[in-house]
């Protein structure tokens, strides 16, 4: 076994081993121990069928008619007990695999939203496309881990019951298969393995960022349409499906060699057990019944012996699935590489909002936005941040949320339960209007009325009956624009009233008239608002100004002494 298997080997234990010690346990293993039973019967039922068979050729090839009738009677009863064998094998193989799969996609999907991991996923482009690999790759995973240790279990179970056939027949035929068949394993794992694991484990990636590159079109059709980027676009698709074609083709090649050895290796086997035993045939020390019994038992051995031989193209893109999970299941478990030991930001919760010597860098350590910030937000005194672009100013709220903590100093803050975020891009939820107005808490007790006004308020009277009421399930993205749903998630912090509010150009697609009635509910709220903008009409809500300036420099100011330079709005004069 080469190191390659050995990785492999030890990649697929550690995504195994925790559900047969899960909690389920008992459950698993029942299903798993009445899945061998169900096998052994299988494989008994195989060399009984193939002992009948050659024992009515036999009767056939003597003329004994008696002998005939009773080998058909014997086959058909066999035939009763077979059929329920074959039917529940099959049945509680995909019983335990669902059940398998259901632990396994809980289990990630605990870790992807543990301690925000889908956003820290986001910056870590070797883990790409991790929905595939929930939905898909952890799918594959269960059936086919099921599926090859039935079937390693099938070739063990046919090598014992067919070896003492062909054993009783002809021993030469046992040596000469033995032989034949290590030569066959061992030119497979040594030529093909290798190559053609890493080319399906390429096929994942490569059809799976075409198929994200299609999706990234549709959900962003508007807006290519509008800069008339469809020759961009089309070029982009053609480049990925370019990386598809270029592995397939690779695929096919090597395909083709594989086909060649394992086809003209199988079919060689059709005569091989014929000639090795027809001299004793012939001379009449064997029956020709024998010759069946024979053929049958060496196709059945030869098949056990050969099963990686044989499966080596479906093991081989097994063997990428489960090395694209197992580094999807290690990222989720543990700290991402390349950050290990840096330096972080320690937070501390309380009841304001402090930074204390913090200094803040991007995820990965790339760059400095602001050095040694140190500063308290009292309560109900709004703070706004200005700067220009890239400055670091959303990234002061990404901290705030726990998604950032490169860098060093410390942070007091609420508990997240007292804050609520308002982004640039309103995220809008599938579900309905009232889901919209509850999220992220859906279950609150929130009376219709309630809900109305408070859309009466963000001046979004007639929502309810554009939607169709408060319960029909529609696309918002699609029947609101930018700045309605900016709107809706206004009426989201009118509901849940937080104590401090976090907002990220919350207002940019909105007029000064609406953005100041809108600032204007929040004021009546007590809240403590702490907002990200260039608009200079928001200076009045807010009792404190943080300025950046891109170097990791800063200033504090009092907002009612500070005017933005007109005309500019990344620079500022107090």
């Amino acid at each position: 076994m080469n190191r390659l298997d050995v990785k492999l080997l030890r990649r697929l234990l550690g995504l195994a081993f925790p559900y047969w010690r899960s909690e389920e346990k008992a459950k698993a293993w029942g299903y798993l121990t009445l899945l061998g039973l169900l096998l052994a019967g299988y494989t008994w039922s195989g060399v009984q069928f193939n002992q009948y068979s050659g024992e009515f050729t036999s009767a056939l090839a003597a003329g004994d008619s008696g002998r005939f009738w009773r080998a058909i009677r014997v086959f058909s009863l066999l035939l009763v007990v077979a059929v329920p064998i074959y039917s529940f094998y099959y049945y509680v193989r995909d019983r335990l695999s669902i059940l398998w799969r259901r632990w396994l996609t809980d289990r990630v999907l605990r870790n992807y939203f543990a301690n925000r991991s889908f956003y820290r996923l986001v910056s870590m482009p070797e883990i790409d496309n991790p929905d595939q690999r929930i939905a898909e790759d952890i799918s594959t995973f269960t059936s086919q881990s099921l599926n090859y240790l039935l079937l390693f279990a099938s070739a063990t179970f046919e090598l014992l019951a067919f070896s003492k056939v062909l054993w009783e027949i002809s021993r030469p035929l046992v040596f000469f298969l033995l032989l034949y068949a290590g030569v066959g394993t061992l030119v497979t794992i040594g030529y093909f393995s290798g190559r053609m694991i890493s080319l399906y484990f390429a096929r994942l990636r490569r059809e799976a960022d075409f198929r994200f590159g299609m999706i990234r079109i549709r959900e962003n059709a508007e807006s290519i349409a509008l800069y008339h980027g469809e020759d961009q676009e089309r070029g982009q698709v053609l480049r990925r499906f370019g990386g598809v074609y270029r592995n397939f083709i690779d695929l096919i090649s090597w395909g083709l060699r594989l086909n060649l050895f394992s086809y003209a290796y199988s079919l060689i086997t059709l005569a091989l057990p014929s000639i090795i035993i027809a001299p004793r045939v012939l001379s009449g020390e064997l029956e020709v019944g024998r010759v069946v019994q024979a053929a049958g038992a060496f196709s059945a051995i030869l098949a056990a012996l050969n099963v990686f031989v044989t499966n080596l193209e479906y093991l081989s893109r097994f063997a990428a699935g489960v090395e694209r999970l197992d580094t999807f299941v290690r990222t989720l478990d543990h700290e991402p590489a390349g950050t290990v030991g840096k330096n972080r930001i320690i937070t501390r919760i309380g009841d304001d909002l402090r930074f204390e010597k913090l200094t803040l860098q991007t995820p990965g350590y790339e760059r400095t936005l602001v050095k040694d910030l140190s500063l308290d937000v009292e309560p109900a005194q709004g703070l706004m941040i200005i700067g220009p672009s890239g400055c670091g100013k959303s990234s002061l709220l990404r901290a705030v949320a726990g998604l950032w903590d490169a860098g060093s100093g410390s942070l007091v803050r609420p508990r997240l339960e007292d804050m609520l975020f308002l982004p640039q891009h309103a995220y809008m939820i599938l579900g309905t209007l009232r889901g919209q107005l509850l999220y992220p808490k859906l279950h609150r007790k929130v009376s219709d009325e309630e809900l109305q006004e408070v859309l009466e308020h963000v001046r979004l009277p007639h929502l309810v009956e554009r939607c169709c009421g408060l319960d029909a399930d529609l696309d918002f993205e699609k029947i609101l624009s930018v700045g309605e749903r900016q709107r809706l998630a206004f009426a989201r912090v009118l509901l849940h009233r937080p104590r401090f509010v976090l907002l990220d150009e919350a207002t940019s697609a909105l007029d000064q008239e609406n953005e100041s009635a809108l600032y204007g509910l929040l004021m009546t709220m007590s809240a403590t608002v702490v907002s990200v903008s260039h608009h200079s009409s928001l200076l009045r809500f807010h009792q404190q100004i943080l300025e950046l300036d891109g170097d990791g420099r800063w200033r504090m100011l009092p907002a009612a002494h500070y005017r933005m330079q007109s005309g500019n709005g990344d620079s500022f004069d107090a």
